[in-house]
């Protein structure tokens, strides 16, 4: 069993500076690469079936066909990686021009370039009846129609993708500005008491409040790391440990994992306040919180267990109204789209949370 070690408390200088909003995605990033490749592919497919020759031929079309569209591709996609950072200073509208100013130029580059590696491909038909010009002409307009249409798309995802944040954010402030106020008054009548018996305990579960409040407050950064969040959790369940005593038994069971791993912010306190409300607390029997993090294959795995009362009628009780995890959701989606999962579910009767999320990570 190990124990999450203490770090020194983050400052509002220590925060990250916001991103400027941008209309492009990161073309470096691999999801985008992906879709960018496969979409390619299947605008080589459609004008390989939109032919007027005869369909026998189809996949002898699709072979030159998918070299000349994954070449304009993979050349446009790599320009819009490399000057990723300049585009984000553009105005949006300068940028996306900008941007399918390059599609088109990778489009006509590439076309020029098979004419003069393939110079007999004229009379192979691998080029239109009008020639070389004609190849050139119809590169930069189906790349100028087929660009414009993808970066609509691509704008109006990132806008559904950012409406999907800010709803999360906003989520995520009703968290900050609602904890629960039985919490605050139980820790002020632990420490009334504790000052009486364990002046020091009291002095360390006061600096643990302090601590705790002071990072559900923080709006000044979208981001923490997991040694922050681990340390935030362990501080929580102290205070509570004071309070319950023996009704409440924690396990911390981790292994190598990485301390600087970024991650949203109060991501697992709601988490394990949820467990000691919902399954400790209520409980009329002693209760266990276990949680477990492990770091594999370049994803970190963490999951909080604890056990739930027996009584149906504290369960009923305490039921809650899954905010809190669909809020967790909601932002380790927004952090990490399509990489991260968050999943819930009952093994041998006790409930079970698991987080996982890549790392390393780059975030645009």
């Amino acid at each position: 069993m190990s124990m999450p070690p203490r770090r020194p408390n983050r400052t509002a200088a220590d925060a990250a500076p916001p991103r400027p909003p941008s209309l492009l995605p990161d073309f470096c990033s691999v999801p985008v690469a992906l879709g960018v490749v496969l979409y390619g592919e299947l605008l080589a497919v459609l004008l390989a079936l939109a032919d007027s020759s005869p369909l026998v031929g189809f996949w002898a079309r699709l072979g030159p066909l998918s070299l000349l569209v994954l070449g304009i591709v993979l050349l446009a996609a790599s320009l819009l990686c490399l000057l990723g950072s300049p585009l984000r200073r553009l105005s949006g509208v300068a940028a996306v021009a900008v941007a399918l100013g390059l599609i088109v130029a990778s489009a006509m580059a590439v076309a020029y370039l098979c004419t003069v590696l393939v110079p007999w491909g004229e009379g192979a038909g691998l080029f239109p009846d009008d020639g070389a010009r004609g190849l050139l002409i119809r590169a930069g307009l189906i790349s100028a129609i087929v660009g414009a249409l993808m970066l609509r798309y691509l704008y109006l995802h990132q806008q559904w993708r950012g409406q999907v944040e800010a709803v999360a954010n906003a989520r995520f402030k009703t968290l900050q500005a609602r904890i629960r106020p039985h919490f605050l008054f139980n820790s002020m009548n632990t420490i009334a008491s504790l000052t009486q018996t364990d002046p020091r305990l009291a002095e360390e579960v006061v600096e643990d409040l302090a601590d705790l409040f002071r990072a559900s407050l923080a709006t000044e950064t979208d981001r923490t790391t997991l040694a922050e969040e681990l340390e935030l959790a362990h501080r929580y369940l102290n205070i509570e440990a004071q309070r319950l005593g023996d009704r409440m038994r924690v396990v911390w069971d981790l292994d190598d994992l990485p301390g600087d791993a970024p991650v949203p912010p109060l991501i697992l306190q709601p988490l394990v306040e949820n467990a000691v409300y919902h399954g400790i607390q209520p409980s009329t029997e002693p209760g266990e919180i276990r949680i477990v993090g492990r770091y594999r294959r370049g994803a970190v795995n963490l999951s909080i267990r604890n056990t739930l009362p027996r009584s149906s009628d504290s369960v009923r009780r305490h039921k809650g109204s899954g905010m809190a995890l669909q809020n967790v959701s909601q932002r380790m989606e927004a952090m990490f789209p399509g990489e991260a999962r968050v999943t819930r579910s009952l093994v041998d009767g006790d409930y079970l949370v698991r987080l996982v999320f890549p790392y390393p990570w780059r975030q645009s």
